[in-house]
């Protein structure tokens, strides 16, 4: 248990996610860790801090100028006094006083002083996530070493909107902490990565759509093994009936001209693993009434257009990440046709296999790969998809070192 006998300190700042602080506090206490609550003026209009206390099992810091608090350097001791500091929800505002070194409450000061890794799981709504004053701090924050765990899309708490802002759930909180202080290996810290996995749904009509037989586990799991190395991931998903893998932002869409949008969202990166089984056609012009089967008119005829390549458009987009990584899945020619889409996507790997129904491998548990770049082809053995997945993830974090 990573967070055996941890100390944490967690900032709670002024949003109405704080009430997700309390469900955190009982996480981070159920894997053994110890927490020390701080709490914004802001965050104490939203939850109490009799509730914190009584959940955390210990006293609760709000004021910078506590005269109990401050005997010995209070802000000081805080900041030093903990193996990993979590700021959620954090508010633009705390972010801004961070991001240029503010210091005007006991939050901020304690964050300004401290030496230790800080995870920060952003809150507010889309429009104050996607300003440029935010993307700023928020980049100046990643350059100075800070770790991030979402925000999530949903619908907002003030009802009517939805988008990026939701602050990640405690669950996923939990995971980023364990992993910042795992110990292990982290050759991809401070690094981007988007994946794509799953299957696309192009509708036909309201209950008709054109797919195929993915199940996302390879991207799942190659999604986990990034972020086990350090990186933040958001993982765009197809309709899937697998969890969310642990400490990844999850973006769920349904038709690959929304994967494509997503994906561009996340640009810029670091890096790029295209794994999903994106349709390569869609109706041109879906039903919005049930197609109805009519005797003796036969089937109706369906006109279909080409969809987005969305490997393609990352490989030679502006924004293109150092390292972008495609799949090829094939029944024959697995190699010849790896390489040709090598050349076409710009991607500096292509992870082909053969997918004919015998293989088991389209849906399945295992793979067998052929790695294929400019310089050859490795051909890795039968493994499971995970190993598969962290195999891979070793080959990207090697890119980097």
């Amino acid at each position: 248990m990573p967070l055996a006998g941890k100390r944490i300190l967690l900032v709670i700042s002024g949003g109405i996610a704080a009430y997700k602080s309390l469900d955190l506090i009982r996480r981070l206490r159920e894997r053994g860790a110890q927490v020390r609550p701080v709490m914004t003026a802001g965050a104490r209009e939203f939850v109490t801090p009799l509730a914190v206390g009584a959940l955390s099992a210990g006293h609760v810091y709000t004021d910078l100028f506590s005269r109990e608090d401050e005997q010995d350097i209070g802000h000081i001791r805080l900041a030093r006094d903990c193996d990993l500091i979590v700021i959620a929800p954090a508010t633009a505002d705390l972010m801004a006083k961070m991001a240029n070194g503010l210091a005007d409450d006991l939050a901020s000061t304690v964050l300004l002083a401290t030496d230790r890794p800080v995870l920060v799981a952003p809150a507010m709504n889309p429009k104050m996530w996607a300003h440029p004053a935010t993307c700023r701090n928020v980049e100046r924050l990643r350059e100075d070493g800070l770790s991030f765990i979402g925000p999530n899309a949903g619908e907002m708490a003030e009802g009517g909107e939805a988008g990026f802002g939701r602050m990640a759930e405690p669950l996923e909180i939990v995971a980023a902490a364990e992993r910042l202080l795992d110990g292990g290996p982290r050759p991809l810290a401070g690094r981007r990565a988007i994946v794509t996995s799953g299957p696309t749904h192009e509708p036909i009509d309201p209950v008709r759509y054109i797919a195929n037989r993915s199940s996302g586990r390879q991207g799942h799991a190659i999604a986990a093994a990034l972020a086990r190395l350090g990186a933040e991931v958001t993982l765009v998903s197809g309709p899937v009936t697998l969890p969310d893998p642990p400490g990844v932002k999850v973006i769920k869409v349904e038709r690959a001209e929304e994967m494509l949008q997503a994906v561009l969202v996340g640009l810029p990166a670091d890096i790029a693993v295209m794994v999903a089984a994106v349709a390569d056609w869609r109706v041109a012009t879906a039903n919005t009434e049930k197609i109805k089967k009519r005797p003796g008119e036969g089937p109706p005829p369906l006109m279909l257009t080409e969809n987005p390549d969305i490997l393609k458009t990352v490989g030679h987009h502006a924004k293109r990440p150092k390292v972008v990584v495609g799949f090829a899945a094939e029944t024959q020619d697995v190699e010849k046709n790896g390489r040709t889409k090598l050349q076409k996507k710009g991607a500096d790997l292509i992870v082909a296999n053969d997918v004919s129904p015998e293989t088991g491998i389209m849906g399945g548990t295992r793979n067998s790969v052929k790695l294929i770049t400019a310089g050859g082809v490795e051909a890795w053995p039968d493994l499971s998809k995970e190993e598969v997945a962290g195999r891979l993830a070793g080959w990207i974090a090697e890119r980097f070192t």
